[in-house]
C-alpha cells in the first residue's frame, strides 16, 4: 500500500510539474506500482484459504516474473488504450519522446513489450515451482482479463466496446442447449 501511495504521489509530481519522464525506465518504475496490480494481486489471494502461505505474499510482494510481466501487460495495454484521451503521462508519450518515434511505430514497439510479457508468464507456467499452481492462476487469470478489457480499446472506461456484449452473452442471455 506505500508503494502504491507513494507512486500515486510521484505521478501527482510528475501532473503538477508537467513533467514527462525521459527515459521509459524511469516511467515504467513508477507506472507498474500505480497501476495497482501488485495490489490486485495481492488481495486476490485472501480467501484461498490454506494454499495461500507466508511464502505465496512474498513471491508476489517481491515482484515475481508472472506478476512483473502480468503488471507490464497491464500497464502499457492501458497506456495503449487511453492515450489521446486520458490527461495524464504514459508509456506511449515516453517511448516517443525518448526514441524520436511516431505514435504508430511506439505502439508497435509497446505491443511487442506486452507479447514478451506473455512469454515471461507462459516460461514462469511451464517451471513453477514456488508457490501452488492455483495460486500463479490468479495473477495469470487477473492478465488475461486486462487482456481481454484492453485488447480492443478501453473496454474498463468506454462501455460501447465489444466487452458489453461479451458480459452480456455470459451474465444476461440464456446458454442454448
Amino acid at each position: 500500500m506505500q508503494k502504491l501511495l507513494g507512486a500515486y504521489f510521484e505521478e501527482a509530481k510528475w501532473a503538477y510539474n508537467r513533467h514527462i519522464p525521459t527515459h521509459m525506465e524511469e516511467y515504467m518504475k513508477v507506472a507498474l506500482i500505480s497501476s495497482g496490480y501488485m495490489m490486485l494481486s495481492t488481495t486476490c489471494l485472501v480467501g484461498m484459504g490454506e494454499l495461500v502461505i507466508e511464502e505465496a505474499f512474498n513471491w508476489i510482494s517481491t515482484e515475481s516474473i508472472a506478476a512483473k510481466a502480468s503488471s507490464i501487460i497491464a500497464r502499457l495495454m492501458d497506456d495503449m488504450a487511453g492515450h489521446g484521451f486520458e490527461q495524464k503521462v504514459s508509456a506511449v508519450e515516453c517511448y516517443m519522446n525518448e526514441k524520436g518515434v511516431s505514435k504508430e511505430e511506439a505502439f508497435t514497439e509497446l505491443q511487442k513489450l506486452v507479447t514478451n510479457a506473455w512469454k515471461d508468464i507462459n516460461q514462469e507456467c511451464l517451471h513453477q515451482t514456488v508457490v501452488p499452481m492455483a495460486i500463479l492462476m490468479r495473477v495469470v487469470n487477473l492478465a488475461r482479463a486486462i487482456n481481454l478489457l484492453y485488447k480492443d480499446g478501453d473496454g474498463y472506461t468506454n462501455s460501447k466496446t465489444k466487452l458489453r456484449g461479451l458480459i452480456a452473452d455470459v451474465l444476461v442471455e440464456p446458454v442454448k442447449i
